[in-house]
């Protein structure tokens, strides 16, 4: 049996991970969570703006590169069930909210999430943990748990504000091009990261600080100050 089974967030193996494993590693095992920081509304609220006007709506809105469905599910939490790497005596289990899953005629899904950014190729690769991890989680369900299966796509949905218009005498608008980032299924390589990151979570002390995580730096600082 495994000594402990680990609880990871799929943002935070997207954006945790990358900024400073040692963060990582502290609120995973150690329960020991970052102090909050405050997070521009403006993004939530088109967050969720975006979620409700796709709701329902057909693929077509994204890209006629997908097979017809339609959004389907939207904001709804997932939880994995356990699972237990070769090697390892811990275990782990994925959980988290997705923006939503489009459901196609053929019977599969995607998942997709929305962005509120200038598109770039990298940020395909930097999203594919958080999007294979919704998607394992909905194909591997702990018991009880949505399931929904096979996810055939992943893909991230961007919104690129560049503009203000007057919709009427006291109401403006924002806009800009919308652009769909199809992102490939990687099984494999997800389970090689997730590998990774169960070797930095069974260390016995933290690893080592990001290079540009600024919490460790004021953390480290405060150590040795005289005040």
């Amino acid at each position: 049996m495994p000594e402990h089974i680990w609880k990871l967030s799929p943002s935070d193996l997207t954006f945790l991970w990358d900024e400073c494993p040692r963060c990582f590693y502290l609120k995973v095992v150690r329960k020991f969570n970052r102090p909050p920081t405050a997070f521009p509304s403006i993004f939530s609220k088109i967050d969720s703006l975006m979620k409700r006007y796709f709701a329902g709506r057909g693929t077509a809105e994204f890209t006629h590169d997908l097979p017809p469905g339609v959004v389907k599910y939207g904001g709804l939490s997932v939880e994995s069930e356990a699972l237990q790497l070769p090697g390892h005596n811990t275990t782990c289990m994925l959980a988290g909210k997705f923006d939503s899953v489009l459901a196609f005629e053929d019977g599969s899904y995607a998942v997709v999430d929305f962005k509120t950014t200038t598109p770039k190729a990298e940020h395909v690769a930097f999203y594919s943990r958080q999007l294979h991890a919704y998607a394992y989680a909905l194909e591997h369900p702990a018991p009880g748990k949505l399931r929904l299966s096979p996810i055939t796509r992943l893909g991230l949905f961007s919104l690129d504000l560049d503009g203000l218009e007057r919709q009427a005498s006291e109401r403006l608008a924002l806009s800009g091009p919308v652009m769909w980032q199809e992102c490939p299924r990687d099984e494999a390589g997800f389970m090689a990261f997730l590998e990774g990151v169960m070797r930095v979570l069974e260390l016995p002390e933290p690893p080592p600080a990001g290079e540009k995580c600024g919490f460790c730096k004021y953390r480290d600082s405060a150590r040795v100050t005289e005040y």
